[in-house]
């Protein structure tokens, strides 16, 4: 871009974020639709207000040969949020690219694996914030983001703030997580983190990636083979939480969850469905009438 292009870039790239601050985004929300109309400038290096289907087009077929589909989801939305209330245009594009469809069951530990990886954890830091995962049933940054003023000791809940969605909550605090986070929080004595950083960045939250390559290396010396991250402990968590037979309205309110719908899913993982499922399958193929080839 030259430099006046460049010049209208900024201004136009400054009241994209002002409008995305006055739509009341997250800021992680902020940070990825920014990013769309960076990485889009870039790549044509031209201001991204004159683009043509064709160049949609292009440009979203480079992306999917280098970029996750979550990667490219969030670069239409932020686009179309851009053209919308910063170049005030309609989107005419959306059908443009169309991730495709999938739904996938998430893999899922035993409580007995569970134990073993808190188990086997290297780390006390790491140890405690698993247990303190799944005990909770938290997301990985409602985890890093606890406080101690988060915490009441004296009703056993913790008031989970800003989870997906903006949305508060509070969760029950099981005495053991509540002992142990105690046991932890001596070990640093922070006036507000419970889990805060290491050195410089001590006053920040616990890096993300050690927690995802923590569990990485515990999974392996366990020899657990399944894929496993740090949300899989909050879908551990529901799971055994219905097999113990925990009403799905009372484990919506637990995990967060705008529609019962989403928190239905997890009746599909727990072992009590699927041994009704054989079952079934089984009394299915036993009334069958065959006589058999004898060669």
């Amino acid at each position: 871009m030259n430099t006046i292009e460049q010049q209208r870039f900024n201004e136009l790239y400054q009241q994209h974020l002002i409008n995305l601050r006055l739509q009341g985004k997250r800021a992680s929300t902020i940070d990825a639709y920014s990013r769309a109309v960076r990485r889009i400038s870039d790549y044509f290096d031209c201001v991204p207000d004159t683009l043509t289907t064709a160049d949609l087009k292009q440009y979203f077929n480079s992306l999917i040969q280098t970029h996750s589909w979550s990667t490219i989801k969030l670069d239409r939305n932020g686009l179309q949020f851009f053209y919308r209330y910063t170049l005030d245009k309609q989107w005419q594009w959306l059908n443009i690219v169309k991730p495709p469809q999938v739904k996938r069951l998430p893999d899922i530990l035993t409580p007995k694996q569970v134990g073993l990886v808190i188990t086997h954890t290297r780390k006390q830091r790491y140890q405690v914030f698993f247990l303190t995962l799944y005990s909770m049933g938290l997301r990985l940054s409602e985890g890093l983001n606890l406080t101690v003023f988060d915490m009441d000791s004296q009703l056993m809940q913790v008031h989970i703030r800003e989870g997906k969605g903006g949305k508060d909550r509070l969760v029950p605090l099981p005495v053991r997580t509540l002992k142990a986070l105690r046991q932890y929080w001596l070990t640093h004595r922070h006036p507000t983190l419970i889990f805060p950083g290491l050195g410089q960045g001590k006053d920040s939250p616990m890096d993300k990636g050690g927690v995802q390559k923590a569990l990485k290396q515990v999974m392996r010396d366990c020899h657990i083979n399944k894929r496993i991250s740090p949300h899989s402990l909050r879908h551990c968590f529901a799971t055994h939480l219905l097999e113990q037979g925990l009403d799905l309205r009372s484990l919506q309110l637990v995990l967060g969850h705008a529609s019962i719908k989403t928190t239905e899913r997890y009746t599909h993982l727990t072992p009590q469905k699927q041994k009704n499922i054989v079952k079934a399958v089984n009394q299915l193929t036993n009334t069958l009438t065959v006589e058999w080839v004898l060669s």
